[in-house]
């Protein structure tokens, strides 16, 4: 993989660009069109869920951007209504995208019935033993949750992908993942964040980029991996542009402030 951006270590050697894209509610031509800008833009790593219906868009993209398959980290998700049907499903995703192997599975939803929690994870771990995704993990779990997968299989979720944005940030909840050597992976940071904070327009101003673009930085240098998603073409090569500036331990500590 093109290692020019900072990546987190995953389980089995698999690097993990810490900059995403997120392609929820990017669908049809106007998904197509947004994963290859995104693309173009520099972005090594794309979020996708068999949920949004947009796997094949997202496939094509990356066939059609000139990138070779290993330059490009992919995730997509197993939705909760899949019970029992995993390896069908990742295989449907497979034909989707185009692929022979995600780099990242993650459960979607913790599954409605907590019986199946446990059988579903053992799934996805026997989707990575025959190569099918390199790494595995969840999203949406509490820490509880984490713990039970951990206890009766020994086996750490990689990932766990929840919402997160600095008026989420919760110290407690970053430090249960890194105990446990899970990546935290955040959606939506901009949706819970008030762009127009002060903390954020005078820390952006200081550095001569966008409120938005010091959310992305602040995700980035907690070693939080971030998914920004947008279709506008200007956007996403702005989100992008984040690697020519850091924020100072006492920026880092403002920004954490805001989660109260």
């Amino acid at each position: 993989m093109d290692l020019d951006q900072p990546t987190v270590l995953l389980p089995g050697d698999v690097r993990m660009p810490l900059l995403g894209f997120g392609t929820w509610q990017a669908t049809g031509r106007a998904g197509y069109d947004a994963v290859l800008a995104a693309l173009d833009a520099g972005y090594r790593h794309l979020d996708t869920a068999t949920m949004y219906g947009n796997e094949e868009e997202v496939g094509r993209a990356v066939r059609e951007s000139g990138l070779r398959r290993e330059d490009v980290f992919i995730t997509t998700k197993l939705p909760p209504d899949r019970v029992g049907r995993e390896r069908e499903t990742i295989e449907a995703s497979l034909r989707a995208l185009g692929t022979d192997h995600l780099d990242l599975w993650l459960i979607h939803w913790p599954p409605s019935s907590p019986a199946d929690s446990i059988p579903v994870w053992r799934e996805l771990l026997a989707a990575r033993d025959a190569d099918l995704t390199r790494a595995v993990g969840v999203s949406n779990y509490g820490t509880a949750q984490l713990d039970e997968l951990i206890q009766a299989t020994e086996e750490n979720p990689a990932v766990n992908q929840i919402r997160w944005s600095p008026s989420l940030y919760d110290r407690q909840r970053h430090t249960e993942h890194r105990d446990r050597g899970i990546v935290l992976e955040g959606y939506s940071p901009f949706k819970a964040s008030d762009l127009s904070d002060p903390v954020l327009t005078r820390i952006a101003a200081a550095h001569d980029v966008s409120p938005a673009q010091v959310v992305l930085r602040w995700h980035v240098d907690h070693e939080i991996v971030v998914i920004p998603k947008s279709v506008t073409p200007e956007r996403i090569r702005a989100n992008a542009d984040i690697w020519n500036f850091s924020l100072t331990a006492e920026e880092m500590r403002d920004i954490d402030a805001l989660g109260g």
